[in-house]
């Protein structure tokens, strides 16, 4: 499905990530893959997650310094000359922030989440247009249902999800007549590091086995398919759109 396709992915934490998923389906699925890390104290996880992958460029990237940004696809331009994948898989929110009442969050706290979880995508996004533009490409980020209706305890990073779904929408269309499209794909609760810092994360994944359409959770390589789908040019109609991997729970009701 993706033979020949450049995809360059973000996020990576460690084996239980998202990001590594995405990436590990992607690889198997024909495509030539590079993977970022924040800092050097985070390069050796990065390392040891990718062992099994073939060819893999490992790059750093601290999203909240513009200069690392231009760095890291200066040099997708000088190794490969052209990106067909961008996988947005970056989210941050003060832990403070991610319990109590929602009006006490921090401006400080507020703009951190907004600028590492939202804003990341943008500025990734616009240095990689002109690596897709004589091809097309496929920006994916990666948000969850938090981001379209009230989550208990998820706050700060709800409010920043709701950000990064409509800048990927903005994006769509700003980037459509170059035939680059960016879609959100919407996983379900997932055990990950990121998912530990939510406050009765287990109850949540309870209430989805129970109640979604599926009765059960998702896994970590259903949300990699269903972003491999929209990496491909099995879905070059589709642009601007939410994916839902979450067993069905976002059409319920009560």
């Amino acid at each position: 499905m993706l033979d020949g396709k450049r995809i360059l992915v973000t996020g990576v934490a460690n084996h239980r990530s998202i990001a590594w998923v995405v990436a590990k389906v992607c690889a198997e699925a024909g495509a030539q893959i590079a993977i970022t890390y924040q800092n050097e104290r985070l390069k050796s996880n990065a390392e040891k997650v990718t062992k099994e992958l073939e060819d893999v460029l490992l790059l750093p990237c601290d999203v909240t310094q513009e200069s690392e940004t231009e760095a890291l696809f200066a040099t997708l331009q000088e190794k490969w000359g052209q990106l067909d994948g961008l996988v947005h898989s970056i989210a941050f929110a003060d832990r403070e922030d991610l319990k109590g009442a929602f009006h006490e969050t921090s401006r400080a706290g507020y703009s951190l989440a907004n600028d590492i979880s939202a804003y990341s995508l943008v500025t990734l996004a616009h240095h990689a247009k002109p690596l897709m533009e004589t091809n097309g490409g496929s920006i994916i980020c990666m948000s969850y249902l938090g981001g379209e209706r009230v989550v208990p305890n998820y706050n700060m990073m709800g409010v920043a999800k709701s950000a990064l779904e409509m800048s990927a929408k903005y994006l769509a269309a700003d980037l459509g007549p170059d035939q680059i499209r960016v879609n959100i794909v919407s996983p379900g609760p997932i055990k990950t590091l990121a998912a530990a810092g939510v406050a009765g994360f287990g109850g949540m994944l309870d209430v989805v086995a129970q109640r979604s359409p599926l009765r059960r959770n998702i896994s970590q390589e259903e949300v990699g398919k269903a972003s491999a789908f929209l990496l491909s040019d099995w879905s070059t109609g589709i642009t601007g759109e939410t994916i839902h991997v979450d067993a069905g729970y976002h059409v319920m009701g009560m």
